[in-house]
């Protein structure tokens, strides 16, 4: 079989493995990229195979950076059916159509802009109806059942412990009387996550083609965690501030209401301000993410079963509440006292936390706890890289208040935990393929596999080919599809200039003004020669660059 690595290749998102036998053509996942405008542009390219002779699709979790092209498939020709568990059909059929509304939403606003150009309009990738319309081709399949999709493919997908219908997919595909076997890990979550059960360990593979975010990181330990996110919250109490958390809809969010929950429990008696706090979800996406956690209690641990057993729930409790409508949200910001809330997208790059960030960013008393991986490019990363000035809506807005990064909170699994989970397989896979992850977690992880495990390790790039086999891995030749080799190599490249550019313009507005308030200190004349000679510089590198 033949293995095309279209997303999730030295980055962290756009998940798409386009997979041929000599039969039969499919996909697992199909991701949004996401994480500034270079990686959004790649969503507008037209896929690099064709996806009219496409069989099926297997989808390992909801998350948009793995499903949120899958409505471009159907609007480009596909029609086989996607197979996936329960609760990720579920997420999907309410996450999809969220994400083709922001499609419509964003692109009304680029053909403002195109028409002011003089430009001719352009169409959405997928509408919202669209996404709705590719849902009746969902199958559900039930959790560790293995699935027979023809006469030479079968799937079994496994328990990944990363959010609710993660999975591990285990798949054979049988050629000339032969069958190998690739594990796809799609995300995988870290042990003793809260309302999830643990990483399924799987027995063997031939090949492994496994995520790697945190592949040169490992998370804080659970009680640090714990502590530190009770002192966050106690502190910004007393100073009357609010708690800002750019949070994931699905399956963070549910996380942090758990660990709120749980808290409360365990410290409420003493430390009586957690019992008090009002707790608010300002997300649509997330409230309809948590009915569907509700729903789905077969996916849940022994110690969430427990405390649903006992009459608590743990995604309900006293004092939390779920705005609904845009003026209750605007609300938030305009009332009294301190409040928690939690609100999407978890890279602050859209949704209702912008507008809570700009009325928060500013105020010294209330703080901004991330507590979840932030992509290069987007605003939560410059934040936590420690911006002293951002731009939200147009405007401006200094950073005072205080902003924190807790990672224990991650549904990945980390450095460690990966290595573990690899470490069970009674038979080794004979290769392991690195995917998901930067290029310094990737590149890191991958010596440590070598190292650690004695396993032969690759790092695919983007529109990398590899055939797979029971003689080994051979580096494909070349695509199949004509049109894939223009796409790849050249289209690819010029949308990274061009979304480069926008990045240094957006930049160049930003450094301008921190200069500029720079400035207004005092300074000696030696400092504002070297700043003249680098602006100087900058002016003539800029000058050979258009020439």
């Amino acid at each position: 079989m033949k293995i095309s690595f279209l997303g999730a290749a030295r980055t962290v998102t756009g998940s798409c493995f386009y997979i041929e036998t000599d039969r039969y053509r499919f996909i697992v996942d199909c991701g949004l990229f996401q994480g500034g405008k270079e990686q959004d542009a790649l969503n507008d390219e037209p896929f690099a195979f064709n996806p009219g002779e496409l069989d099926f699709a297997l989808l390992t979790h909801a998350h948009i950076d793995h499903s949120g092209r899958i409505p471009k498939l159907y609007v480009d020709g596909f029609k086989g059916t996607i197979y996936a568990t329960k609760a990720t059909t579920e997420l999907a059929a309410i996450m999809l159509p969220d994400s083709g509304h922001i499609q419509e939403f964003e692109n009304e606003w680029v053909n403002r802009k195109r028409e002011r150009a003089g430009l001719p309009p352009v169409k959405p990738i997928y509408t919202q109806q669209d996404a709705e319309n590719c849902m009746e081709h969902f199958e559900s399949v039930r959790y560790f059942e293995e699935v027979q999709i023809n006469d030479q493919i079968r799937v079994r997908f496994n328990d990944a412990g990363h959010i609710l219908g993660s999975s591990i997919l285990e798949l054979w595909v049988k050629e000339d009387d032969k069958e190998v076997k690739v594990v796809f890990t799609g995300d995988i979550g870290n042990n003793n996550m809260p309302i999830l059960r643990d990483p399924t360990i799987i027995e063997s593979a031939d090949y492994l083609i496994t995520e790697s975010t945190y592949g040169n990181r490992t998370h804080m330990n659970v009680e640090n965690k714990v502590e530190r996110f009770v002192e966050i919250i106690i502190s910004t109490m007393k100073k009357g501030g609010n708690i800002i958390i750019p949070s994931f809809a699905v399956g963070r969010t549910q996380e942090i209401l758990y660990e709120i929950f749980k808290h409360r429990e365990e410290y409420g008696d003493r430390l009586t301000q957690l019992m008090e706090i009002p707790v608010y979800v300002d997300s649509p996406l997330a409230t309809s993410a948590t009915m569907v956690f509700r729903n789905n209690l077969d996916c849940y641990d022994e110690e969430a079963r427990s405390y649903i057993a006992n009459g608590s729930n743990p995604l309900d409790f006293p004092g939390l509440h779920f705005t609904k409508t845009a003026d209750e949200s605007k609300a938030l910001n305009a009332s009294e006292g301190s409040k928690i809330i939690i609100s999407a997208s978890g890279m602050c790059d859209a949704g209702r936390i912008k507008h809570h960030l700009k009325h928060n960013l500013w105020r010294k008393d209330s703080s901004v706890v991330f507590v979840g991986y932030q992509a290069a490019g987007t605003l939560g990363r410059r934040l936590v890289d420690g911006a002293k000035k951002v731009r939200i809506f147009g405007e401006e807005i200094t950073v005072e208040s205080r902003i924190e990064m807790i990672e224990g909170f991650s549904g990945h699994a980390d450095r460690d935990g990966i290595l573990s989970w690899i470490s069970k397989f009674s038979i080794k896979p004979r290769r392991i393929f690195l995917v998901h992850g930067e290029d310094e977690a990737i590149e890191s992880f991958a010596g440590l596999i070598e190292e650690n495990l004695n396993i032969e390790t690759c790092i695919p790039g983007q529109g990398e080919s590899f055939i797979v086999n029971e003689k080994g891995v051979f580096a494909a030749a070349g695509w199949k599809d004509a049109r894939a080799a223009t796409v790849v190599p050249y289209d690819y490249k010029r949308l990274q200039v061009v979304a480069m550019l926008d990045k240094i313009r957006d930049e160049l507005e930003e450094a301008s003004s921190i200069l500029r308030d720079d400035l207004k200190k005092e300074k000696k004349d030696i400092e504002i020669e070297e700043m003249m000679k680098k602006l100087s510089k900058f002016e003539r590198d800029l000058v050979e660059l258009i020439r």
